[in-house]
């Protein structure tokens, strides 16, 4: 029988932003905006499989389910079953705060967050199932790995398949720089806002944003003043506006009075890159009275076990 850590074991996951324009399924930044979530294991699962409760308070509360269907719950039993034990009766309570369906990480959060929180329920689990493993089951299970890998790893990340492999790299952040966040307050699915994407696109526009995202790799590592340019974006964001037209919208305004605006992940979420205190209230004074608006700084942690 598999022996599991005493009492509750807890782990906080950031917020995260996809793309920031040009960097479509490539680029990922971790916000400083945290779910946090307890897990307590309550003994061996019965002969019909184990049983979870489930309690979310704070964003998703009124929707989210309270059973295995849950995703942290998902997350966990993928975790333990890659661990080679069998998944316990469990309680589960999730803080949340991060914004459901908004393109700011949310399911990002809580696969790696449940993830972790199987890791740290087994005794060993660290040591047999390390970051790398992490990052490739949750990329599995989310389909890409922008969100994922700085949910995991924090900070501004590099990620990206190929050869049966998913990396992700970090890269520096320069300290001037913090995100300012816009949310509208309807969600739009992911599957949504996906499906309206071409499967093909003109090599100029490809051309175009693989300038653009290697050039904001380097405006986010120190030459801040290539921000506005190195969030253009000429891949994805237009095919969207359909279905997040007042994102766009918000977007094309703030990027007129030369404000580093992009849609983040796969929206309705505005994100801006600031790096002063003037541009950030300006951006904040920007946000309609409906919509939320937090001015975050760029979290270097990832996934953390709280004790």
């Amino acid at each position: 029988m598999t022996t599991f850590v005493d009492g509750p074991v807890r782990v906080s996951v950031p917020a995260t932003s996809a793309n920031l324009g040009p960097g479509f399924d490539s680029l990922g930044l971790a916000l400083a905006h945290r779910d946090r979530l307890e897990a307590v294991v309550l003994g061996p699962a019965g002969p019909g499989g184990p049983s979870v409760e489930v309690e979310v308070r704070g964003e998703g509360a009124a929707t989210l389910p309270r059973g295995r269907d849950h995703l942290v719950v998902q997350a966990m039993e993928a975790a333990f079953a890659a661990l080679g034990v069998g998944a316990p009766d469990l309680r589960l309570t999730c803080h949340n705060v991060i914004p459901q369906a908004r393109g700011m990480g949310s399911s990002s959060a809580a696969i790696v967050g449940g993830l972790g929180l199987a890791r740290a329920l087994v005794p060993d689990g660290a040591d047999r199932l390390d970051d790398d493993a992490l990052l490739a089951m949750a990329a599995r299970i989310e389909g890409h790995p922008d969100n994922v890998a700085p949910a995991l790893l924090g900070g501004f990340v590099v990620s990206g398949h190929d050869d049966g492999v998913w990396w992700a790299v970090p890269a520096p952040v320069d300290p001037r720089v913090r995100a300012v966040v816009l949310v509208p307050p309807d969600p739009v699915p992911t599957e949504l806002a996906r499906g309206l994407l071409p499967t093909t696109v003109p090599l100029a526009e490809a051309a175009a944003d693989a300038g653009r995202t290697a050039l904001l790799v380097a405006a986010l590592g120190g030459s801040v003043e290539h921000l506005w340019r190195g969030t253009r974006d000429h891949l994805h964001q237009e095919h969207r506006r359909p279905a997040m037209p007042a994102t766009l919208e918000m977007v094309d305004r703030l990027r007129a009075r030369g404000v580093a605006a992009a849609v983040s992940g796969a929206g309705p979420t505005v994100i801006a890159l600031v790096t002063d205190e003037a541009d950030s209230a300006s951006v904040l004074a920007d946000a309609p009275e409906s919509w939320g608006s937090w001015a975050l700084d760029v979290d270097p942690r990832g996934l953390v076990v709280e004790v």
